[in-house]
């Protein structure tokens, strides 16, 4: 995800000549991970109802994530006013966290959802959803303009698939669990504050390479 918007700001700043709207390798990149992220999200409902978590902790991480997507709503208006995200992978995955825990009991069903929604959202097209108030849900029949878009349908069928993919894993003592237990500190940090990471990452990015193309002659 880094990499991938390191690139992004080499084209932004003129550095690079990459086309991430019509190149399949860029849109091949962009569409794993989102499924990642989503799918991680899943699977993180699933640990987070056997660690017995309380409503009020779930709705306060929802709540911090909704927030995060405000936030970055915001900062795009004002980079990009004509452009900014309305409903990018933050606010889907705060939808999705609400939508997919009720599905943590019942992980087959997840699964057939998921496999619906993503379905649904990758065939059916209807002009009435190109409007801004229905666009989060998808059904598009063209992107809209804005830096990223991560509609509900077939997003969220990620998020469903996820709960369905965790819980099997959870129930196989699948061995990597294992293995994470003992993963590297640094990797351990960074997972165990992604939303830290992705919230400061693009402004770390975009001033590096400013300060660094300020300093060259």
């Amino acid at each position: 995800m880094i990499a991938y918007h390191f690139s992004f700001d080499l084209r932004l700043f003129g550095l690079a000549r990459l086309d991430f709207e019509g190149d399949p390798f860029w849109l091949g990149a962009r569409a794993a991970i989102v499924s990642t992220f989503l799918g991680l999200v899943g699977m993180s409902l699933v640990l987070a109802r056997r660690a017995g978590v309380t409503a009020a902790q779930r709705w306060k991480r929802t709540a911090t994530i909704a927030a995060c997507a405000l936030a970055v709503s915001v900062a795009s208006w004002l980079a990009f006013p004509t452009s900014y995200i309305w409903f990018g992978i933050l606010h889907c995955i705060a939808v999705a966290s609400v939508v997919a825990w009720p599905f943590t009991r019942h992980p087959r069903i997840a699964l057939a959802c998921g496999a619906a929604v993503i379905v649904a959202g990758l065939v059916v097209t209807h002009p009435a959803f190109d409007s801004r108030a229905l666009a989060w849900i998808g059904f598009t029949t063209h992107k809209p303009a804005t830096e990223d878009y991560v509609p509900l349908f077939p997003w969220l069928g990620a998020a469903l698939v996820g709960v369905a993919a965790g819980d099997a894993l959870v129930r196989r003592s699948f061995a990597p669990l294992a293995f994470l237990a003992r993963a590297p500190r640094a990797l351990v940090w960074l997972g165990r504050h992604s939303l830290a990471v992705y919230m400061v990452h693009q402004p770390i990015l975009i001033g590096a390479l400013a300060l660094a193309l300020r300093r060259l002659p």
